[in-house]
């Protein structure tokens, strides 16, 4: 059987071609290797039959298609049963664990996704006049209302899409306020263990980064941050807990710091799954802080929809964030959606076109809504737990980071293990992740942060049972007791039991195929 430089088979399997497979067609039961769409269709029929198009002009000033559009006639069964096979080889959350660390990969609640199909809810326009959707905008102002009182903070902006559109509004903000005072401040602090996206943002922002060193332990230090202020220095962004999965112990005496420099505190909310119902940001002296409502309160990263980032921002902050923002008088509920609004006096316009991802605001004010305080606060309770039972696990399997106090100093919601535990095996942090594959997991989060040498890191989540842990932990033990028995074949070679196999990974990003095109006559 030939295959393409993604390991994939170019042609469908037979029984010559796949010796020893005991089938004649070469699939196994129910676990078929599907070949694409263009490979088992015929650009030259058709599924279905179409009258001829009538007589018109054209309208499109010369960019018309002049060639066939060169989709391959299928029927609808063939269709159907095409894209239901390739769908039983995608890995998701409703399979199994879904470790990835740093990216918050949980069950989606069914509850959520039952209320964003509601009618009113699912079919609603944002250039509706605002009179025919006050449903929507109680919602938004109630999820406003539970997410500043969880939060501590005093305003609220819910258009940004995802984390990194909040982080920059969050610093667009900071620009702005300075502008307000007449300072020209242009630099942000960004500790090396940061999300990449917050130097990006800063960047984005017009302001330029300037990175703080971490402690030995993985945190940062008040002075550390002490020593990188200076006069222009616009504020700092740092994510607690932090990327490595830990506490940033010192993060009132750092905020103290920076107020008294005259900067700003931004806080990256990716993790505050770890701490929501136990410890208020704005407490901490946060000034803004974005907030992933898809990861924390309902569809987990890339979980079949957009995102959603809204920034709280403290008292300092507040008449810098962006429009539009929810006023409610006696006629209900309206946006205030223009700069020169009489009650408007804030600096900042627009950073979307119109209002936030509903069906986002919608899943997150359900999961709030049925969990209550007190489930918000088990959540975060669990997920912590579930990562420092992953960690006890495999403390004498695999090597946790920051030694030698970590392997007795707890984790957050993620813990985080280095390749040590690999030196002189010859298997890579690489070659143990796609090995998991084999043993039916997703893997966990490699090579990031990039503070630490070949990086693997695990966040388990509150979703996972007992029972589920305990699996993953096993496995995990298992490959690693395999590759200091000096087993590198299994490793090299995975994944042998997914339908794609290891792939040439430098070539595919060097060299990538984005066309397909049929296989020449002896193979690609």
């Amino acid at each position: 059987m030939s295959m393409n430089r993604q390991g994939r088979p170019t042609s469908p399997k037979t029984i010559a071609e796949t010796p020893g497979s005991g089938t004649f067609s070469g699939d196994h039961g129910l676990e078929h290797e599907e070949p694409l769409i263009f490979e088992i269709g015929d650009i030259a029929k058709s599924g279905v039959d179409l009258p001829d198009a009538a007589p018109h002009s054209a309208r499109l000033a010369g960019l018309e298609r002049r060639d066939e559009i060169g989709l391959p006639g299928l029927s609808e069964p063939e269709t159907i049963r095409h894209y239901v096979r390739m769908s039983r080889n995608n890995y998701a959350i409703d399979t199994g664990i879904y470790p990835l660390g740093s990216c918050t990969m949980k069950h989606n609640p069914r509850l959520g996704e039952a209320v964003a199909r509601i009618p009113g809810m699912a079919d609603i326009h944002p250039l509706q006049p605002q009179r025919t959707v006050q449903g929507a905008l109680e919602v938004m102002h109630e999820l406003s209302h539970w997410l500043l009182e969880l939060t501590g903070m005093s305003a609220i902006a819910l258009s940004p899409k995802a984390g990194a559109h909040g982080e920059l509004a969050g610093l667009l903000a900071i620009r702005a306020a300075h502008e307000a005072r007449g300072e020209a401040r242009s630099v942000v602090l960004v500790p090396d263990s940061a999300h990449g996206t917050n130097p990006a943002s800063a960047t984005l922002a017009g302001l330029q980064v300037k990175p703080v060193a971490a402690n030995e332990d993985g945190t940062v230090s008040v002075g550390a941050v002490r020593a990188a202020l200076a006069p222009d220095v616009a504020g700092i962004m740092l994510t607690n807990p932090n990327t490595c999965g830990l506490f940033e112990r010192d993060i009132v005496a750092i905020a103290a710091a920076v107020h008294e420099a005259g900067a700003y505190f931004y806080c990256d909310g990716a993790n505050l799954n770890a701490i929501m119902g136990k410890v208020r940001p704005g407490d901490l002296g946060v000034d803004a802080m974005h907030l992933n409502l898809h990861k924390t309160f309902s569809t987990p990263h890339g979980g079949g929809g957009p995102g959603s980032g809204p920034v709280v921002f403290s008292d300092a902050l507040a008449p810098f964030a962006p429009l539009p923002f929810l006023q409610k008088d006696g006629g209900g509920l309206r946006l205030v959606e223009q700069s020169d609004d009489p009650i408007s006096s804030r600096a900042q316009g627009r950073i979307a076109a119109f209002h936030g991802q509903m069906g986002m605001f919608v899943r997150a004010l359900s999961f709030m809504m049925s969990h209550g305080a007190a489930g918000l606060r088990q959540a975060a309770e669990d997920a912590v737990l579930n990562a420092n039972y992953v960690r006890a696990g495999l403390s004498q399997a695999l090597t946790q980071s920051f030694a030698p106090t970590a392997g007795t100093r707890p984790c957050m919601h993620e813990v985080l293990f280095d390749d040590r535990f690999l030196k002189d095996t010859g298997v890579t942090t690489l070659d143990f992740s796609k090995a998991m594959i084999d043993e039916g997991f997703h893997p966990m989060t490699m090579y990031f942060p990039l503070v630490v040498h070949g990086a693997l890191l695990v966040e388990p989540t509150e979703s996972e049972s007992k029972a589920s842990l305990d699996k993953l932990v096993a496995a995990m033990r298992a490959l690693a007791d395999a590759a200091r028995r000096g087993d590198r074949e299994r490793f090299a070679s995975a994944p042998r039991f997914a339908p794609t196999r290891r792939l040439d990974e430098t070539r595919a990003a060097r060299e990538p195929r984005l066309v397909w095109k049929p296989a020449s006559p002896g193979g690609a």
